[in-house]
C-alpha cells in the first residue's frame, strides 16, 4: 500500500512540476504590459543668481516593438577555423523601452554580445554575433533573445558553408 502511494504521489508531484510556463515579463516582474516611468529634475539660475528647481515625470507603458535589419545573416563559405562576425541592427519601434533580458545561442560556436543599456523608444542598437567555424559542411545557428516585448522572445539566425 505504501509503494501505491508513493508511485501516486511521484505522479502528482511529475504532472504539476512540468506545468510551468514562464515568458520574458515573468521574469522582470511584469504580468501584463510594461510601464515605465522616467522623472527628470532640471535647476536653473536666473539673472539675480536664483535658483528654481522643475520637476517633470513621464509615464510610458505598454510593449516595444522590436524590429531587425535582417534576422537571418548567411556568410556563404567560410574556411574551416576561421570566425565570421556580424552586426544585428535592432530598432525600438514601440513606445517604452526595449530591454534584452538575454541572448542565448544553440551552440558554443556562436557568441551573441546583447546591448546592456535599454533601447530607447525610436532608437536602435547593435548585436554582434560571432560564429566559429569548427565543422564541416552547411551549418545554422540561431540566437534566442529574451526580451521585454510582447512575444518575449525574438530568434536570429546565422548560416554558413564550412569547408576545408
Amino acid at each position: 500500500m505504501r509503494k501505491l502511494m508513493f508511485v501516486a504521489g511521484l505522479a502528482a508531484l511529475s504532472l504539476t512540476a512540468c506545468n510551468k510556463k514562464e515568458d520574458a515579463s515573468s521574469r522582470i516582474g511584469n504580468t501584463a504590459s510594461t510601464t515605465t516611468t522616467e522623472t527628470t529634475t532640471t535647476t536653473e539660475t536666473d539673472a539675480n543668481g536664483a535658483a528654481e528647481t522643475t520637476t517633470s515625470t513621464s509615464t510610458q507603458t505598454g510593449f516595444p516593438k522590436i524590429a531587425f535589419n535582417e534576422t537571418t545573416h548567411d556568410f556563404g563559405e567560410l574556411k574551416k577555423g576561421s570566425k565570421g562576425e556580424v552586426e544585428f541592427e535592432i530598432k525600438n519601434e514601440g513606445t517604452v523601452d526595449l530591454v534584452i533580458i538575454d541572448a542565448k545561442a544553440s551552440c558554443g560556436c556562436t557568441v551573441p554580445e546583447k546591448p546592456n543599456e535599454p533601447i530607447k523608444p525610436g532608437k536602435s542598437a547593435k548585436m554582434k554575433v560571432v560564429f566559429s567555424a569548427n565543422s564541416l559542411g552547411a551549418q545554422s545557428k540561431t540566437v534566442t533573445l529574451t526580451t521585454n516585448t510582447e512575444a518575449g522572445s525574438e530568434i536570429l539566425t546565422v548560416k554558413a558553408n564550412v569547408t576545408e
